[in-house]
């Protein structure tokens, strides 16, 4: 089937709006890396691949950890002190590596030193924290990025055009699983909007959990958070009054898109139809070519992506990406903050 949309519904969001330059992919930025653990190797990994991406530092807990990470990645500066990295004179942008409940001191120590922040996702352990660590950032006059990769994904770009173009309707329902809880609740602020308050969140659970969050009559996020060991599915779907979106596994870095839109509106199709099930079209995004992973973590390579605009949109003199700006970021987090407290309390 051929749905027909107006434009490149895969094109990164930066771009499609016309506040970057395709070309600045090349714009130079000197990463430093703050923490040397594997999720930071497969960053450095993807980052290769970005033509402006320069990597000249490492810090660790430990020199002789740092040491080692530099001579795998050929970085040329190594530091057993956070701060003495974060105030070099060869970083412009620091990747905050780090374990959740460090991401905002070790943000704020390179926010204070003038530089730039991309922080692993979840951005802080709370709302409170997040929003202390985003006033700084604009205090300061430097990016402060969420880590949140997936709304990167050209699956993902696709699905949000699908979304505020209205090719699927009236979203009442999306659907989303993962263990790791930021994951599925971005879900819902990508399918009801960053600016859509929620009404009413019910949670429950500890080592399997769930949240229902509500978005006025009739509309809700179904979020469930199934433990590590099981073989969850983790997809997403977002469910409208013209048709459906399924991205599909692994949901939180999806390289491909089911949309289904039946002929007409109002009833699902297979009640009209003897069961014949609604049109589909599939598309695949493929990883990129480029990047180079040894046993990544699933498409761990779509890294990239994330990266790419970030020298976007630093060479337009952006201090946000709009995939997931501070809005988005905190309407998760204020979410994640929620569902926490009434999980676990």
């Amino acid at each position: 089937m051929s749905v027909r949309v107006d434009g490149n519904p895969s094109q990164p969001l930066d771009v499609r709006l016309g506040a970057t330059d395709p070309k600045d992919v090349s714009h130079n930025l000197r990463w430093g890396i703050l923490g040397a653990g594997n999720i930071s190797s497969q960053w450095v990994m993807s980052l290769r691949a970005c033509p402006g991406a320069e990597v000249t530092a490492v810090a660790a807990r430990d020199l002789e950890r740092a040491r080692g990470f530099a001579s795998r990645h050929g970085i040329e500066s190594a530091y057993d002190s956070y701060e003495d990295m974060a105030n070099a004179s060869n970083v412009d942008i620091v990747y905050v590596g780090t374990i959740t409940r460090l991401h905002k001191e070790h943000s704020l120590l390179c926010i204070a030193a003038g530089k730039h922040v991309l922080c692993e996702k979840p951005l802080a352990e709370n709302a409170s924290d997040a929003r202390e660590m985003y006033a700084a950032a604009e205090e300061r006059g430097v990016m402060l990025q969420d880590g949140m990769w997936t709304r990167f994904f050209p699956a993902v770009e696709h699905a949000r055009f699908a979304v505020e173009s209205g090719l699927i309707g009236d979203v009442m329902m999306v659907q989303a699983d993962f263990f790791d809880p930021i994951y599925t609740i971005q879900a819902a602020p990508l399918a009801f909007g960053k600016d859509t308050k929620p009404s009413k969140v019910t949670a429950s659970g500890r080592r399997s959990g769930a949240a229902i969050v509500e978005y006025g009559e009739g509309k809700c996020a179904v979020l469930t958070f199934p433990p590590f060991n099981c073989e969850l599915a983790e997809v997403t779907e977002i469910i409208a009054t013209k048709g459906r979106l399924t991205l599909g596994q692994p949901g939180h870095c999806p390289t491909d898109l089911t949309i289904r839109i039946p002929p007409e509106s109002g009833v699902p199709s297979r009640y009209r139809t003897q069961g014949a099930p609604a049109p589909v079209q599939h598309l695949v995004y493929p990883l990129p070519w480029d990047v180079s992973i040894p046993r990544p973590f699933p498409n761990q390579h779509g890294f990239l992506y994330q990266a790419e605009a970030v020298h976007r949109c630093l060479g337009a003199g952006l201090t946000v990406c709009p995939q997931y700006d501070k809005t988005d970021s905190l309407h998760a987090m204020d979410l994640l903050t929620e569902i926490s407290r009434q999980r676990y309390s």
